[in-house]
């Protein structure tokens, strides 16, 4: 294949990208988006549509000259990705279109990475192989399957250093891929939060965000200059070992002094359950009974509906988190920060704390010019991520 027909190859995936992205665009932003020249623009979009990739959507509204034309891409292509959202302690998936739209709901399996459990691999994978097999869709119809998971991501060699051993020290994303036999593509969870909103959320036209993944851990996704910030070894964000804390807790990476020992989702439910032993009166007694959810979706949403012991515990948590925010503040200077993951559900609680935090120890020439907002992705953030990450790695030709 010659360079100039790889250029061309690659300008119809981008093209395909930008329209994932923007649901709809005319020939003149899809030059602007891609710095290609409106006839070649013009090209390519008529061959995805004679490809069936693209469909004319009508006019764009008017800016007092003619209307342009729009385009978006074709539902009726069936081609579909899967996204997978791993957590510590729950993994979900859903299969969506490329307009995003649920093609079979989401479906939960609960799956604790940290358990010393040879099958876990297997348990995914045969999770994940059902949960296709029912979709009915045909297999080269999916372009592939994205995972976000928690840990030291190495999403250039397809390695989890934290979870997912494979045997003989081998590459996750190849096992993976071979497994279940549809191109796999994994990063680090907080990572994908952040592209979300990028893409799809708060953060979509800006250049300097921080999204806080709020979960079992305290993540952090870094987008500066527009795109995802990595670091020199891929593992920037990991707000959770801030040295923070005032106790002499050990964290789950060795250390002591991290955020996460005061912070974390599974920190805040065994505080809780201490205080109730205590004697405190608080509806979670009752809640910490029911094993249909986690007890931290409980805690949430005693929170949300006003439990004095479980707003008191996250005021807490929230003012340190602020305090970390603080600190990020005056290193990055972001335009926003949003609050997302699973603790998101509960982030207008939060507000309040992280604020006091931020007025007490950040500059405030610095902190004025930072906002800060609770995700409106929730949680489906983390499917998005991942559905975003196959269409990253995607070749459409």
């Amino acid at each position: 294949m010659t360079a100039s027909i790889k250029k061309y190859h690659q300008l119809r995936t981008d093209v395909i990208k930008h329209l994932y992205y923007s649901k709809h665009l005319t020939l003149t932003e899809l030059s602007r988006l891609t710095h290609k020249s409106l006839p070649l623009i013009t090209n390519v979009v008529n061959d995805l549509v004679e490809d069936g990739y693209i469909l004319e959507h009508g006019l764009a509204p008017s800016t007092g000259g003619r209307r342009a034309l729009t385009f978006l891409l074709n539902q009726k292509k069936q081609r579909y990705i899967v996204a997978v959202a791993m957590d510590q302690l729950v993994t979900q998936v859903v299969i969506y279109d490329l307009l995003n739209q649920v093609q079979m709901l989401p479906e939960l399996l609960k799956f604790n990475l940290n358990a010393a459990d040879a099958s876990l691999n297997q348990t995914l994978i045969s999770f994940l192989k059902d949960y296709i097999s029912r979709s009915g869709i045909l297999p080269e119809q999916i372009l592939g399957i994205g995972i976000g998971m928690p840990g030291f991501v190495n999403t250039a060699e397809g390695i989890n250093y934290t979870f997912f051993e494979v045997k003989g020290g081998g590459n996750l994303r190849t096992y993976l891929t071979k497994a279940l036999n549809l191109p796999v593509f994994i990063d680090n969870d907080s990572s994908l939060i952040a592209l979300a909103e990028l893409k799809f959320g708060a953060g979509k036209d800006l250049k300097d965000v921080m999204v806080v993944n709020i979960g079992w851990g305290i993540g952090l996704g870094m987008i500066i200059n527009g795109s995802l910030f990595r670091g020199h070894s891929g593992y920037a964000g990991e707000f959770s070992h801030i040295p923070l804390s005032q106790s002499n807790k050990l964290c789950s990476c060795g250390k002591r002094g991290c955020l996460e020992v005061d912070t974390s989702l599974l920190v805040l439910v065994e505080r809780a359950k201490s205080k109730i032993a205590e004697g405190f009166n608080s509806s979670l007694e009752h809640l910490f009974l029911d094993d249909s959810k986690l007890h931290g979706d409980h805690f949430l949403e005693a929170a949300k509906a006003g439990d004095p012991l479980a707003v008191s515990i996250l005021a807490d948590a929230a003012f340190l988190i602020g305090k970390g925010l603080a600190t990020l503040i005056h290193i990055i200077n972001p335009k926003l920060i949003v609050l997302g993951g699973r603790g998101a559900t509960a982030g207008k609680m939060m507000m309040a704390p992280i604020q006091q935090a931020i007025h007490e120890f950040c500059i405030p020439r610095l902190a004025e010019h930072t906002e800060i907002k609770v995700s409106e992705l929730g949680t489906e953030s983390g499917l998005l991520g991942a559905a975003t990450l196959v269409i990253e790695n995607c070749n459409f030709n």
